[in-house]
């Protein structure tokens, strides 16, 4: 005879209820008992917050680092090329930013460098080389958008290559729908950013949106976490390989790929989309690379 509920072994949640522990039926999964996630809503880990700006300071250098090292495991790194910025926390006016040359994946907290919106570097590890684009990209970016923390560019193979066809990305996957009528399409190459009009009308095209496709050069992305960036670029690499391979596969076919309703795509986007989900979809990329680096980056 089967146990009455009451029986049931039970455990202790996160929030400190007691719940089955053998139910077979898992908080926020389809046909959880109503007994059970009734006033039992999980809470979402977030973003620690500080009192002491240079506290978080050394914290987003961290964090910073860890990005890195996430895009060289994801091989967002070719060379020299590729940076991400961090608006300072003490001085606004500032960000910093890998220094040029350095390895994103021996990246570490002590090699980032401070730079100010001239242009100056101000502060950070022994190699004070400055990459010129990147300065004119980001500096561009942070003046124009205060509500961005951080910003992320690399020539990955993927966004490279769609960046070829001179189109906006389509609402093909679920996954796209984060980025349906929020990034845009810089329909321009005038060589290496080397010129401060240039990030300036990056920036301008750019917007208010999360992402930009910079015509035969790569993927843009930006947020108010460093989390949430590194999340976009990741999810905007691989929508990039997606509808390269679902176009591949229809085109042999004659026929072209399904796309996602425009109200279905903008219901979806409030879920997939939000600075918070980018930040929480970010989380398992920045605790396995802690894990599998030892936390070497925070030296």
């Amino acid at each position: 005879m089967a146990p009455h509920a009451e029986d049931e072994p039970t455990g202790t949640s996160s929030n400190g209820h007691t719940v089955p522990v053998n139910s077979g039926e898992a908080p926020l999964e389809p046909g959880v008992k109503a007994s059970i996630a009734q006033g039992k809503m999980i809470e979402f880990p977030r973003a620690p917050k500080f009192t002491d700006k240079h506290e978080e300071r050394d914290y987003l250098k961290g964090r910073l680092a860890a990005a890195f090292r996430i895009f060289g495991k994801y091989g967002f790194d070719e060379g020299v090329a590729g940076h991400i910025t961090l608006r300072d926390p003490v001085e606004k006016d500032c960000f910093w930013v890998n220094p040029f040359g350095q390895a994103f994946s021996l990246m570490k907290k002590s090699d980032l460098i401070l730079v100010n919106h001239s242009g100056q570097v101000i502060g950070g590890g022994e190699n004070r080389l400055l990459n010129t684009a990147a300065y004119m990209i980001h500096s561009a970016i942070h003046k124009a958008r205060p509500d961005v923390l951080c910003a992320a560019h690399s020539h990955s193979i993927y966004g490279r290559t769609w960046c070829s066809l001179g189109r906006k990305i389509d609402t093909l996957t679920q996954d796209s729908c984060a980025f349906h009528d929020d990034h845009v399409l810089y329909e321009s190459f005038n060589g290496v950013v080397l010129a401060e009009k240039e990030g300036k009308d990056i920036a301008a095209c750019l917007g208010n949106k999360k992402a930009a496709l910079l015509q035969n050069h790569g993927l843009l992305t930006v947020g108010t976490s460093i989390e949430e960036t590194i999340f976009w670029f990741v999810s905007l690499e691989k929508c990039c390989q997606s509808q390269l391979l679902a176009e591949a596969a229809a085109g042999s076919r004659g026929e072209k790929p399904i796309s996602i309703g425009k109200e279905e795509a903008a219901y979806t986007y409030k879920t997939v989309g939000s600075p918070m989900a980018g930040w929480f979809s970010a989380k398992p990329l920045f605790d396995v690379i802690y894990k599998e680096t030892g936390g070497e980056y925070l030296q």
